[in-house]
């Protein structure tokens, strides 16, 4: 697997073709696809279920994808996303009763795991999860709307989380979430981060290509 990983956020993308803009999005270098669940509950905004990731495996889409569930509760419909096709599936430990249950419920359904923290979300929750995790995703915007600007107090965040994953010793992915563009991306990757979700900065440009051999420049440079 590649050290960095860009996640095109397709809550960016045109849903009047949206198999074929993650497609493209994929062929100028993209890794993962970034797959937001919104539920006007949780959050204020009401997106995407499990049925659109079941139809971009019908389509054809092979890339892994990343689902990150800001909902409320979770448990769920982990397995209605685990079926259609998840690869990874995180959610805010906020939004969980039984954080760990919810982890182990991941889990058995083969999918990859992870916790989402908010900017102001305290990361004790991994003082007792590290052992269960496969991804670590820390918000850099207030969660439920594309095209924020990155909170630059994510930064120290981010410098923390890579220090704790670094002394546990496992193999623990750390994401980061919102606002990342080009003129920031080098300095999110020098604080740690090795996976990156893009959204606008990529689908609303005329070069998806371009932007993305440019962003990961400027992290395989840091």
């Amino acid at each position: 697997m590649k050290k960095y990983l860009l996640a095109p956020s397709i809550l960016s993308a045109n849903f009047a073709v949206l198999g074929e803009d993650i497609n493209n999005a994929l062929r100028s270098g993209g890794d993962v696809i970034h797959f937001d669940v919104m539920d006007n509950h949780y959050v204020p905004n009401l997106t995407i279920g499990p049925m659109v990731l079941e139809s971009l495996r019908t389509y054809g889409i092979k890339a892994p994808i990343d689902v990150h569930l800001m909902i409320k509760p979770v448990d769920s419909l982990i397995p209605d996303f685990a079926k259609a096709g998840s690869n990874y599936i995180t959610f805010h430990p906020e939004a969980s009763k039984h954080v760990d249950r919810s982890i182990q419920i991941i889990k058995e359904y083969g999918c990859k795991a992870g916790l989402v923290f908010n900017t102001t979300t305290s990361l004790n929750y991994l003082d007792y999860l590290m052992d269960k995790l496969d991804i670590i995703v820390l918000m850099s915007v207030n969660p439920g709307f594309s095209n924020q600007i990155f909170i630059p107090s994510t930064l120290e965040k981010i410098r923390k989380v890579r220090k704790i994953i670094d002394e546990s010793g496992y193999n623990i992915m750390l994401e980061v979430d919102g606002g990342i563009k080009m003129d920031n991306i080098g300095k999110i990757a020098a604080c740690g981060a090795n996976m990156f979700v893009v959204g606008s900065a990529i689908f609303n440009s005329n070069n998806y290509k371009k932007v993305i051999d440019y962003m990961r420049k400027e992290i395989e440079t840091k």
